[in-house]
């Protein structure tokens, strides 16, 4: 019988520390092996317990959680979930933390909403499952089914999808768990004269747009949360809603941001394959897209659905994702052109537009599989 994945929770408040552990203690296969009420206790625990995966909040006492996870990361990386407030300044230290190195996030949990903690509780025992996988040097798979058959089709109109190639070129760009820095990577190789980029990422609302004007500081493009009936423009990234589905659609010679409140695909708004499938409608050949680190296959049949239709498509492989589940997937379907480490993504991505626009080529050769 496999050993239990061993948690060290670190959280100030007394109840979210008493609440985290019953919710992690009544799953087979997750021990609570401690708690600290601050980083200078959990130093100490970690020493002593060992733990496979730490929940670090964000807002600590005495020295505070960037700070410790910081030091963390140097001293004795290991998987870590940090608990967030939903705040704007919640949001930016998170995104700092996962650039740090840690694994995922959850919101922390709505004390006086005890309806909606079941829903939490799946969420953070999935998260703590997804982090444990992972390994600093070398990143193992982990693959997940979706517990959710529902098509990214039924987010989109019914319409013929273009076979021809125009002037008008799309980049497409999925992730989940590991893919705020993924994306990162990827844009920072994107030029200014890179065609319009839209993103989904699986991203709670209140993130998102701190997510986007961190990449617009960061990166060389124009990044914005997307907004319904935004134009689609040349050295652009439209990043999808928290809680919000991103759809591309046509409009004569442009293309439009269309967003939707339709249902959860794959459990996720936003989907990425209900992004991706919309920019085979409306972009096919024309359309290039990544798939990158993420649990679960979020993403595959989306971007299976370009690659049937000629579209150039990317999936980043195992040794550089933090969890290969969604680009996992895709390679298991023949959804991938290519498999690329995350280095090199950014790069192809602009290659393969580059070259249907007549600025050069830049040869791409698929990589084993």
């Amino acid at each position: 019988m496999a050993e239990p994945i061993r948690v060290l929770i670190v959280d100030d408040s007394a109840l979210v520390r008493k609440l985290l552990s019953e919710m992690l203690d009544a799953v087979p296969g997750i021990e609570v092996v401690g708690v600290a009420p601050d980083p200078y206790v959990a130093r100490d625990r970690i020493k002593a317990l060992n733990p496979d995966v730490l929940t670090l909040d964000v807002e600590m006492p005495r020295m505070d959680g960037l700070t410790f996870l910081r030091n963390l990361m140097r001293l004795r990386p290991m998987p870590v979930v940090m608990v967030s407030s939903l705040t704007a300044q919640g949001a930016e230290v998170t995104l700092h933390a996962l650039e740090l190195g840690a694994v995922d996030f959850v919101q922390k949990p709505e004390l006086g909403l005890a309806h909606g903690l079941d829903d939490y509780a799946e969420e953070l025992v999935e998260k703590i499952r997804a982090a444990a996988g992972v390994k600093f040097r070398a990143r193992p798979s982990l693959l997940a089914a979706p517990s959710s058959n529902l098509s990214g089709d039924a987010m989109l109109p019914q319409r013929l999808t273009p076979t021809f190639r125009t002037t008008d070129r799309i980049i497409a760009i999925g992730a989940s768990t590991g893919g705020t820095e993924a994306i990162k990577q990827v844009l920072l190789h994107l030029p200014p004269d890179t065609p319009g980029v839209v993103i989904a990422q699986h991203i709670p609302p209140g993130f998102s747009a701190a997510f986007a004007e961190r990449m617009n500081r960061q990166t060389g493009l124009v990044v914005k949360e997307a907004e319904d009936g935004d134009r689609v423009m040349i050295g652009h990234a439209y990043v999808a809603p928290g809680n919000r589905h991103l759809l591309l659609v046509r409009d004569g010679a442009r293309y439009l941001c269309r967003l939707s409140d339709g249902e959860p695909v794959n459990r996720h708004r936003p989907s990425v394959d209900v992004l991706f499938r919309s920019v085979a409608q409306a972009a096919g050949i024309n359309a290039s897209a990544a798939l990158l680190t993420g649990m679960g296959a979020d993403g595959a049949q989306g971007l299976k659905a370009l690659h049937d239709l000629g579209g150039h498509t990317i999936a980043q492989d195992e040794a550089t994702s933090v969890v290969w589940g969604m680009p996992g997937e895709a390679v298991k379907r023949g959804a991938a052109t290519v498999v690329l480490p995350l280095d090199v993504i950014g790069a192809a991505l602009y290659a393969s537009v580059a070259v249907h626009r007549g600025a050069g080529t830049v040869p791409i050769s698929p990589c084993a599989r």
